[in-house]
C-alpha cells in the first residue's frame, strides 16, 4: 500500500510540475508579446503587467482569449523579419556579389599594384564565368 501512495504522489507532483512549467511558458510568451506590440501604449502594458502579477492565471487566460490572434500575427511577423535579416546577413557574408562587383574589386587591386594584369584577366574571366 505504501508503494502506491508514493507512486501516486510522484504522479501528482509530476503533473503539477508540468502544469507550472507550461504556465510559465505562457506567462513569458504574454510578457514578450506585450513588449512586442507597438500598438499598445505604455499605460495599457503596465496595467496588463499589474494584473499578471496580482491575478496571474485569470489574466493570462483573458489575455490569450482576447489577444491570441494578434499574438500569432506579431510572432509570425517577427519570425519573418528575423528570417529576412538572417538571409541578408548570409548573402552579405557569403560574398554573393554581381560579376561587375568582382571585376571592380579586381580592377582596384590591379590599380593598386597588388595583382598583375594576367591575374586581373584571370579574375575577370572567373567573374564572367559565374554570371
Amino acid at each position: 500500500m505504501d508503494f502506491w501512495d508514493n507512486f501516486w504522489n510522484f504522479v501528482w507532483i509530476f503533473f503539477w510540475s508540468f502544469a507550472f512549467i507550461a504556465y510559465l511558458f505562457a506567462l513569458f510568451a504574454i510578457i514578450g508579446d506585450l513588449f512586442r506590440d507597438h500598438e499598445l501604449n505604455g499605460w495599457v502594458k503596465a496595467i496588463w503587467i499589474v494584473f499578471l502579477v496580482f491575478l496571474p492565471f485569470l489574466t493570462a487566460l483573458v489575455y490569450l482569449i482576447a489577444r491570441g490572434d494578434g499574438m500569432a500575427r506579431r510572432s509570425a511577423k517577427q519570425a519573418s523579419e528575423m528570417q529576412a535579416a538572417t538571409d541578408q546577413y548570409i548573402r552579405q557574408t557569403a560574398g554573393a556579389h554581381s560579376p561587375a562587383d568582382e571585376i571592380a574589386k579586381a580592377k582596384a587591386l590591379l590599380d593598386a599594384g597588388t595583382i598583375t594584369p594576367q591575374e586581373y584577366e584571370s579574375l575577370k574571366a572567373k567573374a564572367l564565368a559565374h554570371s
